[in-house]
């Protein structure tokens, strides 16, 4: 499973007197089969077993500590004794709620520490793995007389050895002292009484023959491999021969090399983990942290590294994490608290970004909305969310003032476009657009720049558990009134890192993201912010999608992933002299939000030569469960295959019961990025979600590969006397017209038990079309009751502010 163990850093106190934490990687997929705890040795961390916690967190819980005063652990100065070591280690596994018995592995002196806990602790030890452990650690006179010079001496030459030992000069000299010269492990090692496996090289440059190759032969049925290496980190130098034989002694698997290959269990159930491209792992262990975590981490990795271009304007993640610090103290300082609903009202610009994971910081719930609003809907929103904060543009002054003496809102933080321009932009704004800065002076409004100058850069370390809710995000109302779907932390962490593993190539710090979807919708929240954020890529803002300003940027800074929805590949494949805009850059669509045409796709990709494929989504799950694989076997016109994690099935819509491959029934879907439920209606979320599985209104089919299309939304289905018609069905037969740009199919009148076929078509730039053309052409393609006994066509359709049409407003 190829997976960024930075993600899985999680601080675990294990002392309060002094304050103590531990950096440990927990990597926990959804159903381990086991936990394996991995132990680095003296002024080793945790990150040296990094190929052994990639391949075995795939089935298995990995957790792998950095040691009191290593790598990113706290440094005090404490005793570093074995009694010290071994306390930390008890209560980290508590904290980490590790309750079951456990593998335990050490590496050199970690494998002192696994044996001493083995022998005290039985009982919660399932199996011992040692590798180039020894019975003592003689390191000679000359390293026993250096450490007995004072720290002060010693920490020059600390530069020297800084990537061979991860701990400084304080904690080195007393875990020498105190733990590895004083352990005597010759009679310990009698003593274990679980099942043991001892790895070793054939020579080691470190520590004398005689003090590892007796080991085996003291422990009562160890078993013992030797792998011809002749260093001492031997799980980094052979990693695949350790990584075989502690698979075989977990599993007691045939010694054949081709034979030790898991079987994996899953396939059986889930067919379309087959056609998973290669890379990309069957389930994901999901972090132990709240969202806005991912862009602390991308600030401490690539803190440098561009995060934000906004028509010019470069902004670093370090710089972001700062100002999204400083806006969760202005929040704070306004009387925001934990779980207080913050509506942002923004577009895709720099201050939506900022604002968004500022919030979070707060520990508030942040409630997207869209600027395209109607200010109905938009009361409405504030009112059933009951936020008492709302973040908006200064052109929207007047709304917000309405609206807030509509509402119960506190405080209205105004902001404005130019405030993130480059310098030139911002005073030719000025020239030809006139001054527009903050203009209310009413009381509870606030400008953004003016909190943000006055707050913190701190970090409020507001407590935030992965189970909060994060979101509020109200539904798309294509079919009825948009509900409010709640979203946790750990919801959205899932569905971030499931859609950043879809694409296996995807490099940290490397990538480059279109990032015109709205956030405010949240496929857009998902793919276009908060996944760029976990690679620490950056992102190229636009508050609209203009074709050209789009066709501009690609020209410009090159984008390598363009997640999007049909109706911009549309835009895009129709513009003229569209190749001398150079979009080849982009590597990986994924198309979203509203059914991908076929003709679209495959424009698309002549014209890019990067790869387009469909997913599926649904904001109750985050929103994205399905999509076609990039590079393996794609089928057009299907949705793909669940992503990692997310399991799928199709039931009767009558009955509920699973239906097999072929037949036509709901699509149900569960897994880690299923929503907690719909904001203040409980009913409502028992109706769509029981024993964990979404009920998604959606009607499906699934074949014998695991690969599901998508056929209507079961308000959208047809009756046409006894037989059911599906919408898509009929639409991508008149897509195939060559003078057809858009259409939507509709059963009239709606609602009613018998209804005819009605077809609303937007006909290419320069076209004319009448009626009979259209029904003569779908005579000759489908079944008599398919074909539209109506034609009506317009300029164009009715969508929602992503391009999904809105067929409620076509009856």
């Amino acid at each position: 499973m190829e997976i960024d163990l930075e993600l899985y850093r999680e601080d675990v106190l294990v002392s309060s007197e002094p304050k103590v934490r531990l950096s440990v990687i927990d990597v926990k997929p959804a159903h381990p089969r086991r936990t394996i705890v991995f132990l680095h040795g003296f002024g080793g961390k945790a990150i040296q077993w990094v190929y052994q916690l990639k391949f075995f967190s795939d089935e298995n819980r990995v957790i792998a500590p950095d040691l009191r005063g290593h790598g990113s652990s706290d440094k005090p100065a404490s005793e570093y004794s074995m009694e010290e070591i071994l306390k930390d280690i008890e209560t980290s596994l508590e904290a980490l709620g590790v309750e079951e018995k456990f593998v335990l592995a050490g590496h050199s002196f970690g494998g002192a520490i696994a044996t001493s806990y083995a022998v005290a602790h039985p009982e919660r030890v399932e199996k011992l793995i040692l590798i180039s452990t020894a019975g003592d650690f003689p390191l000679g006179p000359l390293v026993d007389f250096v450490f007995k010079l004072p720290t002060t001496w010693l920490e020059p030459f600390r530069s020297l050895v800084r990537k061979q030992l991860s701990a400084p000069v304080h904690v080195l000299k007393r875990f020498y002292h105190n733990a590895l010269s004083t352990w005597n492990g010759w009679p310990l090692f009698r003593s274990i009484s679980v099942p043991t496996l001892v790895i070793k090289g054939h020579r080691d440059i470190v520590f004398p023959k005689a003090s590892f190759e007796e080991v085996p032969k003291r422990i009562p049925g160890a078993k013992s491999v030797v792998i011809p290496v002749s260093a001492h980190l031997v799980q980094l130098e052979r990693p695949d021969a350790v990584n075989r034989a502690i698979q075989r002694f977990l599993e007691e698997a045939p010694t054949l090399w081709r034979e030790t290959i898991p079987k994996r269990r899953l396939v059986v159930e889930r067919p379309w983990l087959r056609h998973y491209d290669k890379g990309v792992p069957y389930t994901i262990g999901i972090p132990n942290r709240p969202l806005h975590r991912l862009l602390e981490r991308a600030a401490k990795r690539f803190g440098k590294s561009t995060a934000i271009i906004f028509y010019g304007k470069r902004i670093s993640y370090r710089k972001l994490d700062e100002l999204a610090n400083r806006f969760a103290n202005s929040l704070l300082s306004l009387g925001v608290r934990k779980g207080d609903r913050v509506m942002i009202l923004l577009p895709n610009i720099p201050q939506a970004v900022i604002s968004c994971y500022g919030a979070l910081k707060a520990g508030a719930i942040v409630v997207f909305s869209n600027p395209l609003f109607e200010e109905g809907e938009l009361l409405r929103q504030i009112n059933d969310s009951e936020a008492n904060t709302l973040v908006t543009m200064s052109l929207y002054a007047e709304l917000a003032r309405r609206i807030k003496l509509k509402s119960d809102l506190k405080s209205v933080i105004l902001t404005d476009v130019v405030d993130y321009l480059p310098l030139h932009r911002r005073i030719l704004f000025k020239i030809f657009k006139g001054k527009r800065g903050i203009e209310a002076e009413d009381e509870g409004f606030y400008g953004f720049q003016s909190l943000l100058r006055l707050s913190s850069p701190r970090n409020p370390y507001v407590e935030v558990s992965p189970g909060d809710v994060a979101i509020i995000e109200y539904t798309g109302g294509t079919t009825a009134l948009p509900k409010g779907v709640m979203l946790t932390h750990s919801n959205l962490v899932a569905n971030t890192l499931q859609t950043r593993h879809w694409i296996p190539d995807l490099k940290d710090g490397k990538e480059v993201f279109l990032s015109v979807l709205p956030f405010s919708h949240v496929y857009g929240m998902t793919a276009a912010m908060n996944a760029p954020v976990s690679l620490a890529s950056a992102m190229i803002l636009l508050p609209t999608f203009v074709t050209e300003e789009v066709l501009k940027s690609i020209k410009k800074y090159k984008p390598t992933i363009f997640p999007g929805v049909p109706a911009m590949y549309v835009a895009i494949n129709n513009y003229p002299n569209v190749r001398k805009y150079g979009i080849s850059s982009i590597r990986a669509c994924i198309s979203g939000a509203a059914p991908l045409p076929i003709e679209v796709q495959e424009a698309f990709e002549k014209l890019t030569k990067g790869r387009l494929v469909e997913g599926y989504g649904l904001t109750e799950a985050s929103p994205v469960t399905h999509a076609n694989p990039l590079n393996g076997l794609r089928k057009v016109g299907s949705i793909g295959i669940p992503i990692p994690s997310t399991e799928a099935k199709i039931v009767d819509i009558e009955t509920g019961e699973d239906l097999p491959p072929g037949e036509i029934g709901e699509l149900l879907v569960r897994g880690p990025q299923v929503m907690k439920g719909y904001w203040k209606m409980p009913e409502r979320t028992a109706d769509v979600i029981k024993e964990g599985w979404l009920h998604t209104g959606d009607i499906a089919s699934m074949d014998e590969e695991g690969y599901f299309r998508i056929i209507s939304r079961k308000k959208e289905m047809i009756t046409a006397g006894q037989y059911k018609v599906y919408p898509r069905d009929v639409e991508e037969v008149i897509y195939e017209h060559p003078k057809v740009k858009e259409v939507a199919v509709v059963g009239v009148p709606p609602g009613a038990k018998e209804q005819t076929v009605k077809a609303y078509i937007v006909p290419k730039e320069g076209e004319e079309l009448e009626a009979e053309e259209i029904i003569s052409f779908c005579e000759e393609r489908m079944e008599e009751y398919q074909v539209p006994k109506e034609i009506e066509f317009r300029k164009e359709l009715p969508k929602s502010f992503v391009g999904k049409v809105l067929r409620r407003l076509l009856t």
